[in-house]
């Protein structure tokens, strides 16, 4: 029933990067950006609905009064912030012109960026796969966010940390979903466990047991996209969970949701439903380099504060890494 797919001893092929990233294009001519200047460049539309205009209302000579925080709220919707998020900042920079007594706007510019930092302070909680084995990934996500691709990223993460990892294709309803992830497989050099219309729980459970009877020390396993609203496949993929849980009474140990950045504030109502469905642990924000909708992350800090394991800012292996605070809210401000 099940088919395992193993690439043989050549190196990983190469890794198209998108044409419409905003990523700096790799020539042997050009070096490497660092992954602090990329993150830079990613969230270059987000800088530019965000801080570009907030520059111009925190111009030199600016003064602090009600008409700037009114613009203020403005700008940090446009940048779907969110209006809970955006009135928690404004009633914080509000307070601190009290009590530090600020008069200039670029003051205001500097106590935006630090109260930034402390709201997505919650979000930056590194994943730690060390705690079981095999450490069981169960991604979720709608189709079109992300997901397979970013578990072909993870794979190549975790082996580069020296970690065995085996695939799980558990969205069997969707032939090109199982295609890319043994794709991935045979890039990263690793086994994938799949099968053809079959139960998705099963493959995942099936996966979990071959690596359990390996000594294999992360199994991800893919689920089938699906939207929130569509009950019948939300449980379905709380049967998964369920099934996960049988193969291995501590697993999954984590669960993370995908989310395309595009999206916007619908990543709230995502969120919720996903976590309601499967108690989330996690999640990933792809795509921030084709939106202008990267400040939805601290719409999510104050209303849905589940941890931002990673984020991505394009197609490379490379372009998929841990989500630290301080690099992101610099990225914006620079």
């Amino acid at each position: 029933m099940f088919s395992f797919f193993k690439s043989g001893k050549s190196e990983p092929a190469p890794v198209a990067v998108d044409e419409t990233s905003t990523a700096a294009e790799v020539t042997p001519e050009s070096p490497r950006l660092s992954w602090a200047q990329r993150l830079k460049q990613g969230l270059a539309r987000t800088r530019g609905a965000f801080t570009g205009q907030i520059a111009g209302l925190f111009g030199v000579g600016a003064k602090i009064d009600e008409a700037l925080f009114e613009e203020l709220e403005t700008v940090l919707l446009s940048a779907d912030v969110g209006v809970e998020a955006t009135q928690h900042l404004t009633d914080r920079l509000r307070a601190r012109v009290k009590k530090d007594k600020l008069t200039e706007a670029e003051q205001l510019k500097s106590a935006l960026k630090s109260e930034l930092a402390e709201l997505l302070a919650p979000l930056e909680k590194p994943l730690d796969i060390n705690s079981a084995k095999p450490f069981v990934i169960m991604l979720a996500g709608i189709n079109g966010a992300g997901k397979t691709t970013t578990i072909g990223k993870l794979a190549c993460r975790f082996q580069a940390e020296g970690k065995s990892v085996l695939l799980a294709a558990g969205d069997t309803f969707r032939a090109a979903a199982r295609e890319q992830l043994a794709e991935w497989g045979k890039r990263n050099n690793v086994e994938v466990i799949s099968s053809q219309g079959g139960d998705p729980a099963a493959v995942i459970f099936d996966a979990i047991q071959s690596a359990k009877a390996r000594g294999i020390d992360v199994v991800l396993a893919d689920t089938a996209g699906r939207l929130p609203t569509q009950l019948n496949l939300m449980d379905e993929i709380r049967k998964v969970k369920r099934v996960i849980q049988k193969a291995e009474p501590s697993a999954p140990h984590e669960v993370l949701l995908v989310l395309d950045a595009n999206i916007g504030q619908n990543a709230l109502t995502q969120v919720k439903a996903f976590d309601d469905a499967l108690g989330l642990t996690g999640l990933v924000m792809t795509k921030l380099d084709g939106t202008a909708k990267g400040g939805v992350i601290a719409a999510l800090a104050k209303k849905q504060p589940v941890p931002v394991r990673f984020i991505g800012i394009g197609e490379g292996l490379e372009d998929l890494q841990p989500f630290q605070v301080a690099e992101f809210v610099d990225a914006l401000f620079s």
